[in-house]
């Protein structure tokens, strides 16, 4: 099965970036959705910004936000 799949949600939009980079750094592509929602509302818990990764590499993914990120555990 292809397709994106949700890894985690975030108050800000920096937050949801850290995160973005950190599982670049490990080879782990991922894409932040509606962060334009929560810029435009003054950020926040109105729109919350997700963290979306291959369903191929939700595992890893899972995997790596467990060790020690830029956000602890997150």
């Amino acid at each position: 099965m292809s397709g994106l799949v949700e890894l985690a949600r975030y108050n800000w939009v920096y937050q949801a970036d850290l995160a973005r980079a950190f599982l670049a750094s490990h080879g782990l592509h991922s894409v932040v959705f509606d962060s334009g929602l929560n810029l435009a509302d003054g950020g926040g818990t109105a729109f919350a910004v997700r963290l979306m990764v291959l369903h191929e590499d939700y595992a890893a993914a899972v995997e790596t936000r467990e060790g020690d990120g830029p956000l602890g555990r997150w």
